[in-house]
């Protein structure tokens, strides 16, 4: 598959089988990660892949965080929906968390450092697409949660930026409808242009 098939393909895959994904094809998605654009070649990203009973932390975090939300967490309501919480880890076989860690190089930007890590899970999620690899990019409040970046030992300045749900396809994704290229593009060909 070529690259601008891959782009043009590619879809979030939130249902996968509940099968191994060979340690090689793994690899292979995280040094997709590391090729991706980074002022200063800092290498900003830092990744984390959990798989097995290895999955079982994040769960336990992610419902710990949601108990923190509760007025009661103790109700058999609430009890249930942090059940349900604990098992979103469980989604996928393989789960690669995305981090951010600044560089301390003065001249490094931190806006770019998010940004680096965020170009390099693009590139992860066009390689599990091109490996025959179904996968999701999930973020939301908990992953920049201070209980998040105490899991993984990351810095203070250190921060989870998503995680990436991959396993095997379960699903046929639904078409998917972009706007064209002309309603989000201007041209400036001459000074009159602006």
């Amino acid at each position: 598959m070529d690259a601008l098939e891959a782009l043009r393909t590619r879809r979030s895959i939130g249902l996968v089988l509940d099968k191994v994904v060979p340690e090689e094809l793994i690899n292979q998605v995280l040094e997709a990660g590391t090729w991706a654009p980074n002022h200063f070649k800092t290498q900003p990203w830092r990744f984390f892949v959990l798989t097995g009973d290895g999955r079982k932390p994040l769960g336990e975090t992610l419902a710990k965080i949601a108990a923190q939300k509760m007025d009661n967490p103790e109700t058999e309501e609430n009890q249930q929906k942090l059940a349900k919480t604990k098992e979103k880890s469980l989604r996928a076989p393989v789960v690669i968390v995305a981090a951010v860690e600044p560089s301390d190089n003065p001249r490094v930007i931190v806006k770019e450092e998010y940004a680096a890590v965020n170009a390099a899970v693009q590139n992860m999620l066009l390689a599990a697409h091109a490996l025959g690899l179904g996968a999701i990019w999930r973020t939301g409040e908990p992953c920049y949660h201070p209980e998040m970046r105490k899991l993984f030992k990351l810095s203070d300045k250190g921060e989870v930026l998503g995680f990436i749900y991959m396993g095997y396809p379960n699903m046929n994704p639904p078409a998917r409808k972009i706007k064209p290229v002309s309603e989000v593009t201007r041209w400036f060909n001459t000074e009159n242009d602006f």
